[in-house]
């Protein structure tokens, strides 16, 4: 029964590239017909549970069969496999092939909402399952430079990833139209990328907030070793708590956090920042977002990469921000930026695959390197983009065109 419905589903669901599957009872199909820039792959059920498995809930059930070994892929790689099936079905188009079936979509949203809190604990938890898992990873796939763990910058000219993390920083850092001397609040600074930046760019003073302790103990070491110990203070600290100690900021800069917060604390965030920024202050948010409407985060997402995390909508966003008289005085759409950048590091998780798997495991490596070919190819055909946001609370803060944007 299974086997039939997986294979009406993958006839449905490839038609241009090739996609060989062979059932654990030897039996195999092939779906699709091959077609320029779209991959050809093969892959292999160890058992037959599996089509069970992936039609209850296509991205958990095969992500789960990946990483068990339960499913493998012998012609090809897993990033093969998902922009294939991804390829297929755009977004744009009205494609979702990672439909979960109705009970788990219920159980989804379920367990979706009683994740949300995102309490002061629950937000420590869920940032230490993923970034306290060791530097060493972060190392191995990240730019050597500026160690940034969120969508880079393609401009015009830009070829490798060191150069499209400087060219994201520097376009923030235009944005948040610096002066020097001026107090920065960066909230989630990850091991310090920006906040040296600034500091050294921009002659300011930053203050970066992060919940992770492995984050905070590198990232105060690289602001030693860049000369900029005297102007960047990097804290383990909640936001809350920074806003609680009635410290203003002439700038605040939030990079890849706020798909953290979880929706419950949209409000919470915002009235935070709000309370910190300066009369004339002005605010870079920069987050993942959705093309769409509201959504849920997907259970595999949930158990296994960001637990408490969730993309928002950018109507979620503005519907909460406005709320506390932050005015979004720009708003960017990066398309593409992301793909491009998380092909990179899968990249780089290749190169450094028997490392990896000496650092953790085999399994380890499988469900990471599915979390990033699902991660690039839902920013290539998926309904997920990056939004950087600009918010003043003076309409007369940042100059009235957006000639100030353009330039080095």
């Amino acid at each position: 029964m299974s086997k039939a419905l997986l294979d009406r589903f993958l006839a449905r669901g490839v038609r241009q590239g090739r996609l060989g599957v062979v059932f654990a009872d030897g039996s195999h199909s092939t779906y699709g017909t091959s077609a320029p820039g779209f991959p050809e792959v093969v892959m292999r059920f160890t058992d037959d549970r599996v089509p069970r498995d992936i039609i209850l809930d296509p991205r958990l059930g095969a992500a789960e069969a990946f990483i068990d070994g339960r499913l493998l892929i012998e012609e090809g790689d897993v990033m093969d496999l998902v922009s294939l099936l991804r390829a297929n079905n755009p977004w744009d188009k009205g494609g979702d092939i990672g439909t979960p079936s109705t009970l788990k979509r219920l159980i989804n949203r379920a367990s979706f909402a009683a994740e949300q809190i995102n309490n002061r604990v629950g937000s420590k938890k869920n940032v230490a399952h993923h970034y306290d898992i060791g530097n060493t990873l972060y190392a191995l796939m990240l730019d050597a430079e500026h160690w940034q763990y969120s969508c880079a910058y393609w401009a015009d000219g830009v070829t490798t990833l060191g150069e499209a993390q400087g060219a994201k920083l520097a376009h923030i850092a235009r944005k948040l139209a610096l002066t020097a001397g001026q107090q920065v609040l960066d909230i989630g600074c990850g091991w310090g990328g920006m906040a040296i930046h600034l500091a050294k760019h921009h002659d300011v003073h930053v203050t970066g907030i992060t919940l992770s302790e492995e984050q905070a103990t590198l990232a105060r070491e690289r602001v030693r070793a860049a000369g900029v110990a005297d102007k960047v203070t990097i804290l383990l600290e909640d936001y809350r708590d920074t806003a609680a100690g009635g410290a203003k900021f002439d700038r605040i800069v939030s990079v890849g956090m706020f798909e953290h917060v979880g929706r419950a604390q949209f409000e919470t965030f915002f009235e935070a920042c709000a309370k910190m920024l300066a009369d004339d202050g002005v605010m870079l948010l920069h987050t993942i977002g959705r093309f769409g409407g509201p959504g849920t985060t997907d259970a595999f997402t949930r158990k296994y990469i960001f637990p408490g995390g969730y993309i928002p909508a950018l109507s979620e966003t503005l519907a909460a921000s406005e709320k506390f008289r932050l005015i979004a005085a720009d708003v960017e759409t990066l398309r593409l930026h992301y793909a491009k950048t998380i092909r990179a590091w899968y990249a780089n998780c290749m190169t450094h695959r028997e490392a990896i798997i000496a650092l953790f495991d085999e399994k380890f490596f499988r469900m990471w390197t599915f979390y990033l070919a699902g991660a690039a190819t839902v920013f290539e055909n998926g309904g997920m983009c990056n939004y950087q946001i600009q918010y003043i609370r003076s309409r007369h803060a940042v100059p009235i065109t957006r000639d100030y944007l353009i330039g080095a």
